[in-house]
């Protein structure tokens, strides 16, 4: 039997000497679609940026495992070359960066010798015309000026450009209006498939409504305290994180482990 494509082994992360994750455990297979849900504050974006290899993060103790390979070791730009992705909650703007160029290196970077430059063009307007966006996109400078609606859309043009295995995006429906998330929703979808695993992480279950998980995780200072179907997220939208949080502050499982293989559902 195959490695899971993510692997996550009670994971303990802190940040300027503050422990945030407090082991985190879970797998992530290829095809898949995982969300972790939780409150501001819980520890979600520094998953992210910890599996993303960013060095304001530091592992104290557990594993993340891509493909079976250990990633704690790997900078950030070494992941991304390997085929993991971040979309940034608050991407960066760019001025005098069009677009086209940032693409085309990111490519290079990610591909190797195996880029073809004279099939860049061909391949970037195949690819906005796939996500609806229009070619004059292309021309503008990364992010500067850009709506929460074009960034987001302009990080989906990355990942179905850039092919990544694993997909990490962090609150990629944060400051989004109701047009703008179904479009970004879209395009997620038409970038799921058996050849990549994608973590969504977000705070509100809207984006689920378009976006369809295979896996709910909750999220509550640091740890994860319950795992479930589809069906958690509407719990969640319903009665809100307090009986999750209350469960926590009543319990001493700070270290709870949860298995990375479908359980009961929630």
């Amino acid at each position: 039997m195959s490695a899971p494509l993510l692997e996550i082994r009670d994971l303990h992360v802190s940040v300027e000497g503050k422990e945030i994750l407090k082991g985190i455990s879970l797998g992530l297979e290829k095809g898949e679609v995982h969300a972790v849900m939780g409150p501001n504050g819980s520890g979600k974006s520094t998953l992210s940026n910890t599996l993303m290899g960013h060095p304001k993060y530091q592992v104290t103790q557990g594993e993340i495992l891509f493909k079976g390979e250990t990633l704690t070791s790997l900078k950030a730009d070494q992941r991304a070359r390997a085929g993991v992705f971040l979309a940034f909650q608050y991407p960066t703007a760019i001025p005098g960066v069009s677009v086209a160029n940032f693409l085309r290196t990111a490519m290079k970077a990610r591909f190797g010798e195996a880029f073809q430059p004279k099939e860049f063009r061909k391949e970037l307007k195949a690819a906005m015309a796939d996500l609806g966006i229009d070619e004059s996109f292309a021309t503008r400078h990364v992010n500067d000026g850009f709506s929460g609606g074009e960034k987001k859309r302009h990080e989906i043009l990355q990942m179905r450009l850039l092919k990544p295995e694993l997909a990490l995006l962090d609150e990629t429906d944060s400051g989004l209006d109701i047009d703008a998330l179904r479009t970004v929703a879209e395009g997620i979808n038409r970038l799921r498939g058996p050849e990549r695993g994608i973590l969504l992480i977000t705070h509100y279950q809207r984006i689920l409504n378009y976006v369809e998980p295979d896996r709910v995780h909750v999220m509550i200072e640091g740890k994860i305290v319950q795992s479930g179907g589809k069906e958690l997220a509407h719990t969640l939208e319903a009665k809100g994180y307090a009986p999750f949080e209350a469960k926590t502050a009543g319990s001493d499982t700070s270290h709870r482990e949860v298995s990375a293989t479908p359980a009961k559902e929630a």
